[in-house]
């Protein structure tokens, strides 16, 4: 079994034979610099631990945000009922109507509206009034009798700093959103402000993360999730935190559970942990949001992709690949897109033709070598496995957080592209976190689950509870 405290461990296998001895030492070094050896992810856990503790005390910049959800009764599997649910991410604004069904399982109708750019720039208010319209007028949705509104769950997956159960002011935008005059703003003020100039007769009763949605739906058919993650365009997590250790939660009650909202996409943002190298700062440095949510810009599908494509194209640069040569689509910011990757990196063929369809077919590279194959294929991987890497070692930490638990059964809810179809990323969760959290719980206790559109769900069973 390779020796993942090993620096060589993660830059022997990316030696190309037929390569020139240069190409050769600067896909050595490149490994070098995005390797995780065991070592550093147990640095990366003692720094997350750290800033988790600080940001459970107090609100602090420099620490994660931790923030109380206001969320506190953890789902059983036996509620029933059916309700509506808005899930706004990245790409995507979700409509649901969900059924609970009592017995661990749900049913769900529902309707995804892409989000246009203007809407992610300029109208994003109106613009989910608009849909919201549409799935009602569509489904025949009206209030239930002496009733003027339909109450609504809203999974809204941008930091917020959450004031109550349905109240949430806005933190900053991520994900390539820019809407003005909203951050700091409620975004629930802000969506039942356009509901009414759209005459949409909705009132939304709870305001949740998508991580905390991942955890609610989780728990709906595994009562023993402890924690929901999203890996997917961005991410972050989720957590049952006792009470008696939010030192910043102002509530009268002081016993029992809370949901809490990591916000980890932020952990790190001053790089002194994290394995930051020239072309993570490329990235951040041309980023809307320079300086912000470093360790997501590590993980995340919209950003993992943008990553690679700096990092291939320092070796074009040197003439090292491609005989010096790119193309106007490679020369643009995030053209490689993180799916290109899941494709290079699943490519076993011995032409590896699937990479040659992606280079030359999709991204316009002149024709290229099987030398030149292999040296993107390499790059791609030496990145994801330092993705799904830092994944583990995040999940690792929160696990620990709650040593406690770890003694009985316990589940992981998790959503996302980069689980659900980035080559081997859930086997490599279970195997790095085996080092970190003990073969014996993570063989025998450990169970992650697709909690797939598990944000629009979780939205549902916290407007229920």
């Amino acid at each position: 079994m390779a020796d993942t405290n090993d620096i060589q461990t993660f830059v022997q296998p990316y030696v190309v034979p037929e390569g020139s001895d240069e190409l050769n030492e600067n896909l050595q070094a490149m490994a070098t610099s995005f390797a995780v050896t065991d070592d550093k992810i147990r640095e990366i856990i003692k720094g997350l631990h750290k800033s988790m503790k600080t940001g459970l005390d107090r609100d602090d910049p420099n620490a994660l945000p931790m923030i109380p959800t206001y969320v506190s009764g953890r789902p059983t599997g036996k509620e029933t009922g059916t309700f509506l649910a808005l899930d706004l991410g990245g790409t995507n604004l979700r409509v649901c109507q969900v059924t609970l069904k009592g017995d661990t399982t749900y049913s769900l109708v529902q309707q995804k509206f892409t989000i246009t750019q203007e809407a992610k720039e300029v109208r994003l208010w109106d613009f989910i009034a608009e849909c919201v319209g549409v799935f009602l007028e569509e489904h025949d949705l009206h209030p239930a009798p002496g009733k003027r509104t339909i109450p609504c769950g809203y999974t809204f997956s941008f930091p917020i700093y959450q004031t109550g159960i349905a109240s949430g002011n806005l933190s900053m935008w991520n994900k390539s959103f820019a809407v003005p005059n909203s951050v700091g703003r409620d975004v629930v003020n802000l969506t039942q402000s356009a509901f009414q100039r759209h005459h949409v007769a909705v009132e939304v009763v709870a305001v949740l993360n998508d991580t905390v949605g991942t955890l609610m739906t989780s728990g709906y058919s595994h009562p023993d999730t402890q924690m929901g993650i999203i890996f997917g365009t961005g991410t972050n997590a989720a957590y049952w935190e006792r009470l008696e250790n939010i030192g910043k939660w102002t509530g009268s009650d002081r016993k029992g559970e809370m949901v809490v909202n990591l916000e980890w996409g932020a952990f790190d943002n001053a790089t002194e942990v994290l394995p930051y190298t020239a072309h993570d700062n490329k990235l951040n440095r041309k980023s809307s949001n320079h300086g912000l949510q470093v360790f997501e810009k590590m993980i995340s599908g919209l950003f993992l992709g943008e990553v690679a494509r700096n990092a291939i194209l320092s070796l074009v640069d040197q003439r090292l690949i491609f005989g010096g040569r790119s193309s106007e689509i490679l020369n643009k910011s995030y053209t490689f897109d993180t799916a290109y990757m899941s494709e290079i990196v699943a490519d076993a063929s011995p032409d590896l033709e699937g990479v040659r369809v992606v280079l030359e077919g999709t991204l316009d590279i002149p024709p290229t070598s099987l030398v030149d194959r292999k040296v993107v294929q390499h790059v791609c991987n030496m990145i994801g496995t330092r993705g799904v890497r830092l994944s583990a070692a995040a999940m690792s930490a929160v696990l620990l957080a709650r040593p406690e638990l770890l003694t009985s059964s316990v589940s992981v809810g998790i959503d996302g592209s980069m689980y659900q179809f980035y080559p081997g990323f859930e086997a490599n969760l279970y195997a790095v976190s085996r080092v970190f959290l003990g073969a014996d719980f993570v063989d025998n206790r450990l169970k992650l689950h697709l909690a797939k559109d598990g944000s629009g769900v979780g939205a549902a069973i916290v407007a229920m509870t």
